[in-house]
């Protein structure tokens, strides 16, 4: 299963996910894919394949929610849960002197708390059929860096949040549940789009900070995130792979 699956980062990682044999779930607050042409592809590629793609809307942040629509995927999945890449979040920026209260817990529920109820959820079901599985969590770079001319201090720390739940699950789940997370750099999506309009500096900036002179883009995630939901991460637990 893939949280924001619906767009961006998240619906890449499905496809990576059906290129490798996988059954998939996406979930997303979106009602429908952002893209009708890349859904539309990767059900064309699951069909030809033999596999299944579905997918739910979802609230994440609605824990009673969450557990309700993990409990249908898993009575129609063709197969048990055995992974989850929980990458469902959102950004909001705002210098820290003057960011509303609201807005902090917003990034926080989301980001945190939605990526804690996705986790539990789906551990709950591998628990179930006792057949263990991995876990992994879209974090950040920023959990653990300062970003030059980027002020989103909830974002980061919720981020930092992932990376310490990582651990902790990891201890707790094992030998069983392993529990990474993947910290992208800046990626080239609609979002950072939108923040380079706001700020065409930021381009040449960020391409700069960059040994590789540019910004990442969606399908070179696709890599490490079947890694780390493949057994060839098998004795890889606890690990924040950062990918900046």
């Amino acid at each position: 299963a893939v949280t924001g699956g619906g767009r961006g980062l998240g619906v890449s990682i499905a496809g990576a996910y059906l290129e490798a044999g996988a059954d998939v779930y996406c979930v997303d607050v979106l009602p429908t894919a952002a893209s009708p042409e890349e859904w539309d592809r990767l059900s064309s590629l699951a069909k030809s394949s033999g596999l299944t793609l579905g997918y739910r809307q979802l609230d994440i942040t609605k824990q009673a929610q969450v557990n309700e629509v993990f409990r249908d995927i898993a009575a129609e999945a063709p197969t048990p849960v055995r992974v989850l890449m929980a990458s469902a979040g959102i950004q909001h920026e705002s210098d820290a002197i003057d960011y509303d209260e609201a807005d902090v817990r917003r990034v926080i529920d989301v980001n945190t708390v939605g990526t804690f109820n996705s986790v539990q959820a789906a551990a709950r079901l591998m628990q179930q059929h006792n057949l263990g599985g991995s876990i992994a969590m879209i974090a950040s770079m920023s959990a653990t860096i300062a970003n030059r001319g980027l002020t989103c201090v909830p974002y980061n720390a919720s981020k930092a949040a992932l990376v310490q739940m990582a651990r902790s699950l990891a201890m707790e789940w094992a030998p069983a549940i392993r529990v990474n997370t993947l910290s992208p750099g800046y990626i080239k999506t609609i979002l950072t789009e939108r923040l380079v309009q706001d700020n065409p500096h930021r381009l040449e900036r960020w391409e700069g900070d960059n040994p590789l002179g540019r910004m990442s883009l969606p399908w070179e995630y696709k890599g490490p995130a079947v890694f780390l939901a493949s057994d060839a991460s098998s004795f890889v637990n606890g690990f924040d792979l950062r990918c900046e």
